[in-house]
């Protein structure tokens, strides 16, 4: 096959969550429907309109050791939790360089994240303001960057190919995905770590969020709070943590005996060019990046059996994106099982490309679609345009090659549409 236009496969997969510290945890719970949304603890969640997030289940901190988590911000730490689980499930035993199967000049890292290391930049404003200059952490900048969380991860896995940090707003962690497809499919790399981080759980984030209205405010009932295409859905819940990928070529995957969950197919881009924060309501750029998607890549519509939606549980964007499917795909669209995983791990922004990817890998890897979950009464625009799975987990065909579909869209128009195939 032409090096550039080499087959991609998932040998490795590694999160930590609302929902988990890891990835097997984190699909324990999205099969069973559980929801990492809470109230929040902070002293300063007293002043906000919106009082709950979805923190990750396990701090980083009793992964990373301590010395080392005090040098990086929140999203890295996140990011090198992930990575190393990644790199580990994919069969790698150090760091390229020191493992024989890897050539650092052929390895690769893209991990993105939307807002970067925000808490580092805050609390260090504050540190400043009140503590004054030379209290100020000499680990600020490199912490704050928002390549942070990328460099980190490529030094920990001796990453020379690339090291890469596509800022999209919250279609980042897909984007960074798509980006290490072409790396490998363009000859640049035949391995690269790839997903998204986000730690954003901070007073000045949550009121900026809260008072554009595009939090749910339902302080009430966190765990009911984040409800795609219930007709009473009224705002994101703020999340936080990783997902990552092992990206690899299928040649070099083979070569190794390394045991391989999905095909990474490809990806399809596009931009609105509507509004700053609004999508345009009709999901036309949505049906660009998909048939983008169709366009540069061998996959069948018949093939798709399952879509991870981007749905944040927002009055407008949940309805753009099914209408978007149902235009590109037409009746196609009846057998795609859509499932709206953010009511389960809340909003991780530029973290929830890489979350998704991994959850819409292990669907297809397990071939069952995870729930959505608090949706109580279906918008009837939603159930005209899609088969939304609502409550329990539902089994995908377990005969014959089968497809799915990762969506994430971000503020600014971004529009990034995966798809991965059974092996």
């Amino acid at each position: 096959m032409s090096p550039t236009n080499r087959t991609v496969v998932v040998t490795g997969i590694g999160a930590t969550t609302p929902l988990g510290g890891d990835a097997a945890s984190t699909w324990e719970g999205l099969i069973a429907g559980k929801s990492g949304v809470q109230p929040l603890k902070q002293d300063w969640a007293a002043d906000q309109a919106v009082k709950i997030a979805a923190p990750v289940a396990v701090e980083p901190t009793e992964v990373i050791p301590r010395p080392q988590a005090r040098r990086l911000d929140r999203s890295a730490q996140f990011a090198l939790v992930a990575a190393k689980e990644a790199w580990a499930d994919a069969g790698f035993e150090a760091k390229a360089g020191e493992d024989p199967n890897i050539d650092p000049d052929r390895l690769g890292a893209v991990i993105a994240s939307g807002i970067g290391g925000v808490t580092t930049l805050l609390d260090q404003y504050d540190v400043l303001k009140e503590r004054g200059v030379r209290r100020v952490s000499p680990h600020t900048v490199p912490m704050l960057m928002p390549n942070s969380p990328s460099a980190n991860v490529g030094l920990a896995v001796g990453a020379r190919a690339g090291v890469h940090t596509p800022v999209s707003a919250c279609a980042s962690g897909a984007e960074a995905i798509g980006y290490a497809i072409e790396m490998i499919r363009t000859g640049r790399a035949d391995v690269v770590v790839a997903g998204g981080t986000e730690a954003a759980i901070h007073p000045l984030p949550i009121a900026a969020f809260g008072n554009m209205m595009a939090m749910s405010k339902n302080n009430d009932d966190p765990q009911g709070a984040s409800r795609p295409y219930d007709t009473a859905r009224d705002g994101f819940v703020l999340g936080e943590g990783a997902g990552v990928v092992v990206l690899e070529s299928a040649e070099h995957a083979a070569k190794r005996g390394a045991r391989v969950y999905a095909e990474a197919v490809g990806q399809g881009i596009s931009a609105d060019a509507h509004d700053i924060v609004q999508p345009e309501p009709e999901g036309r750029g949505i049906s660009h990046a998909l048939q983008n998607l169709l366009d540069r890549n061998d996959l069948d519509p018949a093939e798709i059996m399952h879509v991870n939606a981007h749905a944040t549980s927002t009055p407008a964007g949940d309805i753009a994106e099914l209408k978007a499917l149902r235009k590109v795909f037409g009746d196609d669209a009846d057998h795609f099982a859509v499932s709206a995983t953010k009511s389960m791990t809340g909003h991780l922004l530029g973290g929830a490309g890489g979350v998704e990817t991994v959850a819409t890998v292990l669907a297809l890897y397990h071939r069952v679609a995870p729930p959505t979950i608090n949706v109580e009464n279906l918008d009837p625009e939603a159930e005209a345009n899609a088969d939304v799975v609502r409550g329990e987990a539902r089994k995908l065909p377990v005969e014959g090659r089968i497809a799915a579909l990762n969506d994430s869209f971000g503020f600014g128009g971004h529009n990034v549409v995966l798809a991965f195939r059974t092996v």
